[in-house]
């Protein structure tokens, strides 16, 4: 099954779920503080969400987000162009689904887990290859996650955005 199979099927598993295909931008939350155990608590979701994505369980991910969710691809990277990605449904078929069409054996690998407050870091590297190029990928990422109520309801990319530029666009 390819990611793009598995893609189409979690929007429609998020559909059947109820999950909105849009919604509005939450406004800017305030800092909370979370003792060690909630903090464990939100890595956890943050690990769940990455197993899900490598076994291409889309509803599993579809679960792990928020219907208030938006997301945020790094700025000057080739999906930043649809910034922010308001909710699930426009995260799956806005980005997802363009990396799954875009990229063979497209993989995210986390490395390192930094959880502070209801926010969760992941270090780690995209791995594939750009099917309209040839070109390799292999770059590093830092995934900034916020959760509350075991749902990540926000996330901001920052990573090599030249690397991806040059993968897309090579000389």
């Amino acid at each position: 099954m390819t990611v793009r199979t598995i893609l189409i099927a979690a929007l429609a598993a998020a559909g059947a779920a109820g999950v909105p295909m849009t919604s509005v931008a939450e406004p800017a939350r305030p800092q909370v503080s979370t003792d060690a155990a909630g903090e464990a608590a939100n890595q956890a979701v943050v690990e769940g969400l990455y197993r899900a994505f490598g076994a291409g369980d889309g509803a599993t991910i579809a679960g792990l987000l928020d219907p208030g969710l938006v997301w945020i691809e790094a700025e000057n990277g080739p999906y930043a162009d649809r910034n922010p990605y308001n909710g699930p449904g426009a995260v799956f078929e806005g980005l997802f689904a363009r990396i799954g069409a875009e990229y063979e054996g497209f993989v995210v690998t986390p490395v390192t887990y930094v959880a502070s407050g209801d926010r969760v870091v992941a270090l780690g590297r995209y791995t594939g290859t750009n099917r309209a190029t040839g070109e390799a990928l292999d770059a590093q990422f830092a995934h900034v996650f916020t959760v509350s109520g075991g749902k990540v309801t926000r996330f901001q990319q920052y990573t090599d955005t030249a690397q991806w530029m040059d993968v897309v666009t090579p000389d």
